[in-house]
Formats: C-alpha cells, structure tokens, sequence
C-alpha cells in the first residue's frame, strides 16, 4: 500500500463510508485547483458533499475534493487544511502558483484548428505568442520533419510540446478548469468534441475537394450534423447555459468557432435551430471573447485558408 506523505498540519479525521479509495479535502485556490487537475488528481466534489470545516478557518470557501489515483486508504478520508503561499505538496512537481505559463501556437497564417485554443486563451485572459508559418516556410521541408505527426499545430506550454488539435484543447481545459465538474460532465465533453470534430472533416473536405460541385449537398445535409448540438442544448437548462453543465468549457469554444465559420460558408445555416443561434450570440458577447473577435488578428486571418469563401 502506497502511503501519501504530509508535513503536519491542522487536521481532522472524517469517517467516510468510500471503499478503497483515499479522498482529501484541501482549501486550494484557483491556481492550486488548476495544479491538482494537472497532476492527475480528479477533482470529485460531486461525488460527496465535503465535511464541515470550524467557522474560524477563513480560507474553507475555496475547498476542493480531490481523489488521488493509485492510493488506497480504506474506509476514511482526511480533511486537510493548507494555508497559501505554496501548492499542496502531495504534488511534487507543480510550479509556484503565481507563476504564469508561455504558451506558443505555431501555426499557418489562418484560423484553421488553432482559432477554438486562441478564443479559448483569450476568454480566459491568458496570454500567448504566435509563430506564423508560411506556406514557402512549409514546403521547404524541415520544419515538417520536426513535427511528431508531419503536421501543424504546434503548441508549447513552458516545457511541454503538444500536437493535435484536439489534444491540445483538452490539456488547456484541464490546465484551465474548463473540462466540467465532474467525470460525467467531462465525459459529455469528449462526446460533443469529437461530434464537433466529425463536422469539422466534413467541412475541411468540402473546402479542399470538389467545392464548387459539392456544395449544395453539403448545405442540404448540415441541418442533419447541426441537429444534435441542439438537442444536447436544449437537455441542459434549457439551452440558456453552454453545451454542457453550467460553466464553459473547452468544447464550448470548439463548437463556437466550428459554428461561426459555417455562418460564414452557409450563412442561414443556424435559422432553423433558435437554441444555436442564441447560443452563438451569447458566447460571442462575453467582454473579452467579444474583443478578441473584433481584433485584428482574428478578422484577418482567413478562416478556410487559402479559400476565400
């Protein structure tokens, strides 16, 4: 049995009946929650409602449940009370909490699969640098070889580089808090990116293929692809929140930007689906998503390439 070492602190065993699993309850702050999630800590506070803490702890407003895997403590869970400054130290490898990431997009000089992770750093006030690839650049071959898969995006976080855009999506909603309350939350969240995705085939194939010939039939088809968005919206509080739960979340971006671009190629493509339309009007009027889509970097990037639709 693997033990989870602590330096002492004000603690307070609580009889909990939770099986072999190790459940602690800490008081963390945003960034320590972001730092939980990025140590593969599941955050599990729906699972079970936390333990009173004294009045007279200050801090209590901003606990977590977490459940760390591989640790088995049968039959009780601790109430741990750590006291910024400092992440929790049961995560050995965590930067200081006040420490901002770098992130880098290196990408072509269009929208593409990089716009849903720049509205999504945006939204979040996080701040980026971009490497803009040219198609000449591209072709030329090296920087090609470099990359794991022979393709672009690539996005570095400090140390860490990424590809795939979907990857990279879902490491920022876990970075970021943006990847639901809980398992089943989370869980709906892969669902409807990887819908989000499959349109997304769809349409980066009509755009490279056959545009002209194949058009119409895409347009008659979309409202098939863009029907389930609207049901899963209309399931969750009535399509007056985001796709899922009732936070944000990294698909909710992803859907945004695949929805915005197909106003563009089908400009009436949302008439037939009012919880959509809403829905695209609401996300896009958040203060700071609605600056970043008004700047100039995101007006002028193309949004299918080379196409100019």
């Amino acid at each position: 049995m693997r033990r989870v070492r602590m330096r002492r602190v004000r603690m307070r065993r609580v009889r909990m009946r939770l099986g072999t699993r190790d459940w602690v309850l800490l008081s963390l702050d945003a960034s320590g929650k972001a730092a939980g999630l990025q140590a593969g800590c599941i955050p599990a506070a729906s699972r079970c409602a936390p333990p009173a803490l004294p009045p007279n702890q200050p801090h209590q407003k901003g606990c977590v449940t977490w459940h760390i895997p591989r640790v088995e403590r049968r039959g009780w869970s601790r109430t741990v009370n750590i006291r910024p400054p400092g992440p929790p130290h049961f995560l050995p490898h965590l930067p200081a909490a006040a420490a901002m990431p770098s992130y880098t997009i290196v990408y072509f000089p269009a929208r593409g699969r990089c716009e849903a992770m720049r509205m999504l750093l945006a939204d979040q006030g996080q701040s980026w640098k971009e490497e803009v690839v040219t198609k000449e650049t591209w072709l030329q071959g090296p920087l090609k070889a470099t990359c794991l898969y022979g393709q672009l995006p690539k996005f570095q976080d400090g140390d860490l580089t990424l590809y795939q855009s979907n990857a990279i999506l879902r490491h920022l909603g876990r970075s970021l808090g943006l990847y639901g309350k809980d398992l089943q939350e989370a869980a709906l969240l892969d669902m409807v990116n990887d819908g989000v995705e499959d349109l997304r085939r769809l349409c980066g194939h009509l755009i490279r293929h056959n545009y002209e010939e194949d058009k119409a039939r895409y347009v008659e088809e979309l409202p098939g692809h863009l029907r389930p968005f609207e049901t899963l919206l209309s399931q969750n509080q009535g399509g007056q929140a985001f796709i899922v739960g009732s936070q944000i979340s990294f698909a909710d971006y992803n859907l945004l930007d695949l929805l915005l671009s197909h106003q563009v190629l089908v400009p009436s493509c949302l008439d037939a689906f009012p919880l959509l339309s809403a829905y695209v009007a609401r996300l896009s009027a958040r203060p700071k998503l609605k600056a970043f889509l008004a700047s100039p970097e995101h007006v002028n990037r193309p949004i299918f390439g080379s196409r100019k639709i």
